[in-house]
């Protein structure tokens, strides 16, 4: 083997970057079972209080139904990534809301969630380190390879901007309800907010990355 070949990126299974960032995103949202599981057990808590307004029950029940699916998982012996990352979010809802008694400060780490991830990203894209850039990175074999392509970081740019509407939006709509502890308007507004915009945002860069046929190596030089 030559000094060339043992450094060169491992190859692709994918002819261009569109397809590789494409099949990275599908991944990384889990198809409609890993969104079903992050639904639950809002669904749970919220139901819950709206029938109730008993904050313990309602937590009980959110935390509970993670638990149920995570079992699931377990039994089945699948990915217990996305119910797993569910639990933790139903579990910092319920220490922040009780900590506090107010059952709107269960909503309160996702508008905090949002509003850091959607500045972080933001900052990616003003330093030209859009965050998108990095799954093809992950499929490329070379981490920071695609930036050398004036081309992709403009398109990563592009994708990771739609990755940061739908935090703005959860936080434009979710503060002013968590300011007036409508605590059953955050919970729909959650939901709603939740998959349905997910999907919406996937569609919208699929429909991006439809349009583009930039070489994969071009993003590993």
């Amino acid at each position: 083997m030559t000094p060339a070949e043992s450094t060169a990126p491992p190859p692709t299974a994918y002819d261009t970057v569109e397809a590789a960032v494409r099949a990275q995103l599908s991944k990384a949202f889990g198809g409609k079972r890993g969104a079903l599981e992050g639904a639950v057990p809002t669904i749970a808590f919220t139901g819950s209080w709206l029938a109730t307004e008993n904050l313990r029950l309602s937590l009980v029940l959110g935390v509970g139904s993670a638990l149920v699916l995570l079992v699931v998982r377990l039994v089945q012996r699948s990915t217990i990534q996305f119910v797993f990352n569910s639990l933790i979010g139903i579990g910092i809802a319920a220490f922040f809301a009780l900590r506090s008694g107010n059952a709107a400060d269960a909503f309160l780490p996702g508008i905090y969630y949002n509003s850091a991830y959607a500045a972080g990203m933001i900052l990616s894209i003003a330093v030209r380190w859009p965050i998108v850039g990095f799954l093809i990175g992950s499929v490329t074999g070379d981490p920071t390879g695609w930036r050398s392509d004036p081309g992709v970081v403009k398109l990563c740019s592009r994708l990771t901007w739609l990755l940061v509407l739908p935090c703005v939006l959860r936080v434009v709509v979710q503060l002013p309800l968590y300011l007036a502890k409508e605590v059953t308007a955050l919970g729909i507004a959650k939901i709603a907010l939740g998959w349905p915009l997910q999907v919406a945002a996937f569609a919208a860069m699929v429909w991006v990355l439809a349009r583009g046929r930039t070489p994969a190596q071009a993003a590993a030089k």
